[in-house]
């Protein structure tokens, strides 16, 4: 990017058509990073996001063009391609909308026909609505209930990266094995009611793997690297044991290596010594219940796995990046890939089988939480997007905005704004179709999960888009009908039973919490951010949070508790030259945030050691009260981030660092930097010190 290019798009004045055009399609033509504050977007990122969604603005003549043949297809449409209906709401503004007399009829999902005049059972169905001058138009009509029900009792439960926490048996990163085992722990000896990990969607393969779970190949299937190789049953069956034996040794090393001698998790090498190894569990024939689970299994999933199973085998002859494959490839209903899958038939099963010996895991994992007595048990994470050259990109490609990647604008933290790489959904396509990859994406998920955080839900609403080659300052923001988007996240929530998390941190857009909250999807409040902001600015008193919400002390983005406290997050950043201020300056600021909490903590009473015991350590002590602090709120969910549990002063990832610092590659260590395994938590004095804390006021809701 150019040295003296600006940190903010440019003030000007967009022509009127261009600015009618960008709204009837959804696309800003301003933002507003503070509420005193509007910043325009510029006429090219306008006119690049028209682009995206097939709309041609390039010209004042185009625009013209375009606004006309708009204008005339909305006055002309009966009903909108996709409807929301509440269970027990108002009459849907676009069936108000319809002329006098008009006849509707829905085709359920049920299979049954039904005039539209009486309640509609939840789900997708087929409208069709005949007006009296004989226009006829058909629509999806979502019907979803009002609300996703608050969780029932308030619950405690931890907060970890998987991969970070290894045991003695996992090779080499932590695994569904691990997952496991956690859940059991801690639901019947700690009495948590989650475990919530970071996203286990499947990633783009070839070395070096991007180690970021928020980069994924494809979000609807996991990632077999989480399998715990010693778990499927086949195992036991392997026709040469001695390679298998010779695998488990390697990854022997490959864990004491992390756990002993420093290594960071290498997560291409554990996918090569347990790819070898399921190469070796495919050679194994499944018995009749196993084949036909499977079979049931490709059945459900039709399509959608084939598509993802055939991109992982020709990845391997043709490397991850889709858009480099010969050109007959690129296109996942062309002839030539028909030919390619049948002539990778057999990798395209050995993929396959992967994702449901991965998805059975995953499925154990929960029963294994619940029947430990956790309420809600597994909370996964959904990511906001999937690599451009993944699975899904591709085999999805019709909804995938080309040429676009989401960000975020420039704001108080970053004058530069941000792009994550990810390319967005096209909101027309979406709606098209009526919103069927983001059903099925839920549903799958939804498979296993008690709970689903959704990464950055302000997305449901809206994305910052930057056009390819630009630098974030000259994107947009494009809207997303949320009121439909949201109708399918409680749908398929409620069909699962599951609770909804939605990660609401940084700039959010007013009505956008309250929206949330009106439909049952909880926030995320993290204690260093909930100050007075209406006020004086000061620590939010704790019965002054909201109730609808997972509390926390930090996330896996964020300095650890011990390390907020102790002021090691500055000097790491100021070691990594990610300081904008001099190191003064943010050490006493950073020293002024940390002294007004612990007063507030003094105040409140919260600042002893646990059972009277006067030797606890100073930060231990105040770890404990930070949590004690977030047990006087009205949080339906708490979660104590498991390194907090011991002590670890690193991060896991650290925004804005690439090479700098090992991003999602260390494993939960102790406040001196040793490794702690899954092992050394169940014996950790210092953890259950402060899960008796958490367990002192878990099931009250005041103070």
């Amino acid at each position: 990017m150019p040295a003296d290019r600006s940190a903010e798009p440019p003030a000007e004045d967009l022509p009127e058509d261009l600015t009618r055009l960008a709204a009837l399609h959804g696309v800003a033509t301003s933002y507003r990073p503070s509420p005193d504050r509007t910043v325009p977007a510029s006429a090219a990122a306008v006119t690049l996001a028209l682009a995206a969604l097939g709309v041609d603005a390039s010209t004042p003549a185009a625009v013209r063009a375009a606004l006309t043949a708009r204008e005339d297809e909305l006055r002309a449409r009966l009903l909108p391609p996709t409807v929301v209906s509440w269970d027990g709401g108002a009459t849907p503004a676009a069936l108000a909308a319809l002329p006098p007399g008009t006849r509707l009829r829905v085709d359920t999902e049920q299979g049954e026909r039904l005039d539209g005049a009486g309640p509609l059972p939840p789900g997708v169905h087929r409208l069709t609505a005949t007006a009296p001058d004989g226009r006829s138009a058909e629509a999806h009509l979502i019907v979803a209930p009002a609300r996703l029900p608050a969780p029932g009792v308030r619950a405690h439960g931890l907060l970890v990266q998987l991969y970070s926490l290894l045991s003695r048996r996992s090779w080499g990163m932590g695994d569904l094995g691990d997952l496991g085992e956690l859940a059991a722990w801690a639901g019947r000896a700690l009495g948590a009611g989650f475990v919530q990990v970071n996203p286990l969607h499947a990633a783009v393969p070839g070395a070096p793997t991007d180690p970021s779970p928020y980069r994924p190949s494809s979000r609807r299937f996991p990632d077999p690297v989480h399998l715990r190789i010693e778990d499927v049953p086949e195992y036991a069956y392997v026709t040469d044991p001695e390679r298998a034996r010779a695998l488990r040794e390697r990854a022997a090393r490959l864990r004491a290596g992390v756990l002993e001698k420093g290594a960071l998790i290498d997560r291409d090498a554990v996918w090569e010594l347990k790819r070898d190894a399921l190469e070796l569990l495919h050679e194994v024939p499944l018995g009749p219940g196993r084949r036909a689970a499977y079979c049931d299994y490709l059945a459900e999933q039709g399509t959608a796995l084939e598509d993802h199973a055939t991109w992982c085998a020709l990845a391997e002859v043709h490397g991850p990046d889709w858009h480099r494959w010969p050109e007959g490839l690129r296109d996942p209903r062309s002839a030539d890939t028909d030919r390619a899958r049948t002539e990778l038939m057999d990798r395209v099963d050995f993929h396959a089988r992967l994702t449901w010996l991965t998805d059975t895991q995953l499925t154990a994992a929960q029963r294994t939480a619940r029947e430990a007595g956790m309420p809600v048990g597994i909370v996964h994470d959904l990511a906001v997007g999937v690599h451009p050259r993944g699975a899904d990109s591709w085999a999805q490609q019709r909804y995938y905005a080309a040429g676009m990647s989401v960000g975020a604008p420039p704001d108080a933290f970053n004058a530069l704004g941000q792009d994550w790489g990810l390319p967005p959904w096209r909101p027309d396509r979406l709606a098209e179709c009526g919103y069927a990859p983001f059903r099925a994406l839920l549903r799958g998920l939804f498979r296993y999960a008690g709970a689903l955080r959704v990464d950055h839900v302000m997305g449901l609403f809206r994305l910052w888009w930057v056009p390819e080659g630009r630098p974030p300052t000259e994107g947009t923001y494009v809207h997303y009908d949320a009121e439909a988007m949201l109708a399918v996240l409680v749908l398929e929530a409620g069909r699962a039973g599951a609770v909804v998390i939605g990660e609401d941190l940084g700039t959010v857009e007013p009505g956008v919490r309250e929206a949330l909250r009106e439909r049952g999807v909880l926030g995320t409040s993290v204690l260093w951010f909930e100050r007075d902001w209406t006020g004086d600015g000061g620590p939010l008193p704790p019965e002054r949070w909201r109730a609808d919400c997972l509390a926390t002390a930090t996330t896996h983005d964020l300095p650890s508790t011990a390390a907020r406290l102790t002021g090691e997050h500055v000097e790491l950043r100021h070691r990594l030259g990610l300081l904008t201020r001099p190191l003064e300056e943010e050490r006493a600021e950073a020293s002024a945030d940390t002294a007004e909490w612990l007063e507030v903590l003094a105040r409140l009473g919260l600042l002893h050691g646990t059972g009277g015991d006067t030797g606890t350590p100073a930060e231990e002590a105040d770890i404990q009260a930070v949590h004690r602090f977030l047990l006087r709120t009205p949080a339906r969910m708490v979660g104590i981030w498991l390194p907090d549990a011991v002590g670890d002063r690193r991060p896991q990832n650290l925004p804005g660092t690439w090479d700098q610092y090992p991003n999602w590659r260390l494993p939960v260590a102790d406040a001196e930097g040793r490794p702690v395994t899954l092992e050394d938590l169940a014996a950790s004095p210092r953890l259950h010190a402060l899960i008796d804390v958490v367990r002192e006021r878990g099931g009250g809701r005041d103070g």
